[in-house]
């Protein structure tokens, strides 16, 4: 495994996949019809294209991510955001904690926040609330079977309902999964800024 090059941080970064990613011109209707469930501005970045390779995966995993990441109810999209966040960390997913990070920042104007857990770790100062769900994403990124009761009566001492505390562990889940994807296939990169 090799060292990471760039550092955490909520700016844009890039993706560049070790794969050769589909060409969106040259894809096949299926590929077409998988990318077509994502935003259009996502269609064609090398992430998406390179998941077009497995069109019937594509399909499947677009609306489950639109589902756990933004259905109206249960736990806050910044509070899911923040998960996703710590579980992006905790995998050393620096474009996907950059996503997340920038995202939690621009729902709550808490960049600062952010920034405190790249400079002091998980255990930095929170409330009540951000820490319990913080502790669980770590714990629940580590080592799942670890996770029980004892945290789940944390999560509901911190306020948290049972859809809260499930669109929690989805997040968190969903997550694992696609950090680990996103890191085996490519790697972050900087934004070349225009002069």
């Amino acid at each position: 495994m090799t060292a990471r090059t760039i550092d955490f941080t909520i700016d844009a970064l890039g993706w560049k996949p070790w794969i050769t990613p589909v060409d969106y011109d040259a894809a096949t209707p299926d590929q077409i019809k998988a990318l077509s469930g994502l935003p259009s501005k996502l269609r064609t970045l090398p992430y998406s294209l390179v998941l077009a390779h497995d069109p019937e995966a594509l399909a499947e995993r677009v609306p489950l991510f639109n589902t756990i990441m933004s259905a109206p109810g249960g736990l806050p999209i910044a509070e899911r955001e923040l998960a996703t966040l710590v579980e992006s960390v905790a995998n050393g997913c620096v474009y996907c904690a950059s996503v997340h990070g920038r995202r939690f920042a621009d729902l709550t104007g808490e960049g600062q926040v952010i920034q405190n857990i790249y400079d002091e770790g998980f255990d930095t100062p929170l409330d009540s609330r951000r820490r319990a769900i913080v502790d669980f994403a770590v714990k629940l990124s580590a080592t799942p079977p670890n996770a029980g009761p004892e945290d789940i009566a944390a999560l509901s001492e911190a306020g948290l309902d049972e859809l809260e505390i499930l669109d929690l562990i989805q997040s968190v889940a969903m997550f694992a999964w696609a950090n680990r994807l996103m890191l085996t296939l490519g790697e972050p990169v900087p934004v070349a800024v225009a002069d």
